[in-house]
C-alpha cells in the first residue's frame, strides 16, 4: 500500500470561471485496449453530444494502453480529423494506469472518463460533472443501483455487480452505491492529492480511489444512470473479480493498521463550516456523544458478556476486574478511532495509558457498588449483581466521556500553529499554446503554478490573488515525458503549499 504524501489539504471549492476560451474545462478520457471496431463510433457519438450540449470547452482523450490492434492507428486519424480529441499511448496494460496517466497530464479543472462501449447513455454526463464544476462536490459517480437508474443486464452481471458492493460495505463501510461503473469524473485539484495514494493499476483502481476518498472526508456525487449491457464485453469477470477481492483485502488492512496518511487530506477544504468558530456550540459535541453512546453500548455488553464468563470460575471482584480491563482496551480503541477521529498509530499507547486510569475510575465505582450490595444483602442473586453493575456503569460513562473529550482526546485546534493548505487559482482559464498531450507524442504537458517551475519554493506571500494577471491564464505548463507521467517518478508542483492557521480561509469566499 502506497505511504506516499500527499501534496497536503485541498484548496477551497470554488465554481469555475464561465469562459468559452482556452483550456477546456472538461477532459473525458476513454480507456481503450484492443477496441479497433467500437473506438470511432464511441469518438464521434461523444463529440457529437459534448459539441451539441455541453456549455464548456471541452476535450476527448483516447487512452490506448498496450493495444495490439490498430487501436493506435485509428485513434491517431481522430486526433488528426478532430480538433478536440487527443491520443494518448502507453506500453503497458491497465485501465487504472491508463487513467492516472492522463489525469496526472491533463490541465483541465474536471476530469473525467466512460468505457469505450458507451453503456450509459449521455444524458448523465452533464449532470455528472455539474456538481464538480460549481464546485459542490469532489468526485461524480454513475450509479447502476440508484433506485431511479434504469439497467438492462443479465442476471450474471446483475448479481455479481450487487455482492461486490455488498463486501465494499460490510468490509470497508463504504457508502457509495456502485463502484465500478465505467462512469466517473473527479476534479483536478483532487486528483493531484488523492492519485498519489491509489495503488492499483487495474479494474480496481476506481474502487480504491472512491474508498480513499471516503474515508477522506471528500464530497461522492451519486448519478442515476440508464445504462444498457454490451453483450461483447471483453472484461475477464473471474479474474476481475479475483483481482478486486485481493485489493479490497489490501486497503482494508491499510485502513486498519493506519498506515495511508488520510490524515492529510482530512478536513480538505478551508470552507468547511465545521471549521468556523460558533459561539455557544462545542465542536463536534453531537456527533462525538452519538458515537459514544453507540461505543459505550456495545462496550457495556461485550463487558456483561465477559463478566458473566468471568464470574462462572472466580469471584465477583475478580470478574469484574478482568472483564472492565478487557472492555476498557477496546471501548479505548474504539472512541479513538470512531468518535474522536484520531487515526494513525501516533500517540496510542499515551491514549491507551489514560484510557486504563478512565478504567481505574470506573473499577473503583463498579467495585465499591458491588462492596455496597454486598455489605447490604450477603447472598444477592446473581441478576441483582447485574442491576447494580448497569447502573454503576452509566454513572461510570458519563464521567468516561468527559475525561475523553477534556482529557484524552481535547480538540487541540487551538494549539496548532500551522496547516498545510494548497492555495488554488482558479482564476479564468486563457488559451495555452499547446494541447496537454500532444497526439501519440512522446512529451506531455503538466500544469504548474504560473510563474513557478517544478522546484521553485518561492513563497506564495509574493504572489497574492488579487495581483494575479486577469490575461493572463493560472497555469503554466511543464514539460515531463508521458512514461514518467504514468510511474509518477516527476515532481509534482501544481499547487504551492501555504502555512496558515487552522481556522482561516479563502479570503475570495464570501462565506
Amino acid at each position: 500500500m502506497r505511504t506516499d504524501p500527499s501534496p497536503g489539504n485541498l484548496p477551497a471549492r470554488e465554481h469555475l470561471p464561465a469562459t468559452d476560451a482556452g483550456t477546456p474545462v472538461l477532459d473525458v478520457v476513454i480507456p481503450v485496449y484492443n477496441e479497433e471496431k467500437d473506438l470511432q463510433p464511441c469518438v464521434l457519438r461523444l463529440h457529437e453530444h459534448l459539441e451539441r450540449t455541453f456549455p464548456y470547452a471541452f476535450r476527448i482523450t483516447v487512452a490506448d494502453n498496450a493495444s495490439t490492434d490498430s487501436t493506435p492507428r485509428v485513434a491517431e486519424r481522430l486526433a488528426a480529423e478532430i480538433p478536440e480529441v487527443r491520443s494518448f499511448r502507453l506500453e503497458q496494460k491497465g485501465r487504472g494506469r491508463a487513467l492516472r496517466a492522463v489525469w496526472s497530464a491533463s490541465d483541465a479543472p474536471v476530469l473525467a472518463y466512460m468505457d469505450v462501449d458507451l453503456s450509459t447513455d449521455l444524458n448523465a454526463l452533464l449532470p455528472l460533472v455539474a456538481p464538480l464544476i460549481s464546485g459542490h462536490s469532489d468526485l461524480a459517480i454513475g450509479s447502476r443501483l440508484s433506485r431511479s437508474s434504469r439497467v438492462v443486464r443479465g442476471a450474471k452481471r446483475e448479481f455479481i455487480s450487487r455482492s461486490y458492493n455488498l463486501i465494499l460495505r460490510g468490509s470497508l463501510q463504504a457508502r457509495f452505491s456502485d463502484a465500478q461503473c465505467g462512469f466517473k469524473a473527479i476534479r483536478r485539484d483532487v486528483a493531484q492529492a488523492l492519485l498519489p495514494l491509489v495503488e492499483d493499476t487495474g479494474w480496481f483502481f476506481d474502487t480504491e480511489m472512491l474508498v480513499l476518498a471516503e474515508r477522506a472526508g471528500l464530497r461522492i456525487h451519486e448519478v442515476p444512470v440508464d445504462w444498457v449491457d454490451d453483450p461483447d464485453s471483453t472484461v475477464h469477470i473471474v479474474k476481475t473479480a479475483t483481482d478486486d477481492l485481493k485489493g479490497v483485502w489490501r486497503v482494508g488492512r491499510a485502513l486498519a493498521t493506519g498506515s495511508l496518511p488520510l490524515d492529510r487530506l482530512a478536513r480538505p477544504f478551508g470552507d468547511d463550516p465545521r471549521d468556523r468558530d460558533l459561539t455557544d456550540v462545542p465542536g463536534g459535541l453531537a456527533r462525538q456523544l452519538v458515537g459514544f453512546c453507540v461505543v459505550g453500548g456495545l462496550s457495556t455488553l461485550f463487558y456483561l458478556l465477559l463478566y458473566s464468563a468471568f464470574r462462572s470460575f472466580s469471584g465477583a471482584q475478580i470478574a469484574n476486574a478482568l472483564a472492565l480491563l478487557v472492555s476498557a482496551v477496546a471501548n479505548t480503541a474504539a472512541n479513538r478511532r470512531l468518535t474522536f477521529g484520531v487515526r494513525g498509530r501516533g500517540g496510542a499507547v499515551r491514549h491507551q495509558a489514560q484510557g486504563l486510569v478512565v478504567f481505574g475510575i470506573g473499577l473503583a465505582l463498579t467495585s465499591g457498588s458491588l462492596a455496597a450490595l454486598k455489605a447490604a444483602s450477603s447472598d444477592a442473586s446473581h441478576s441483582t449483581e447485574l442491576a447494580v453493575l448497569i447502573a454503576a456503569n452509566l454513572a461510570a460513562t458519563v464521567l468516561r466521556f468527559l475525561l475523553f473529550r477534556a482529557w484524552v482526546f481535547p480538540d487541540r485546534r487551538d494549539e496548532r500553529t500551522s496547516h498545510v493548505v494548497a492555495s488554488h487559482r482558479p482564476a479564468s482559464y486563457g488559451p495555452a499554446s499547446h494541447g496537454p498531450l500532444a497526439p501519440c507524442g512522446p512529451v506531455s504537458q503538466v500544469p504548474a503554478p504560473h510563474g513557478h517551475g517544478p522546484h521553485d519554493q518561492t513563497s506564495h506571500d509574493q504572489t497574492p490573488h488579487d495581483q494575479t494577471p486577469h490575461d493572463q491564464t493560472p497555469y503554466d505548463t511543464t514539460q515531463f515525458r508521458a512514461g514518467e507521467a504514468a510511474d509518477r517518478t516527476w515532481g509534482d508542483s501544481t499547487m504551492q503549499l501555504q502555512a496558515v492557521r487552522p481556522h482561516d480561509h479563502d479570503p475570495r469566499n464570501a462565506r
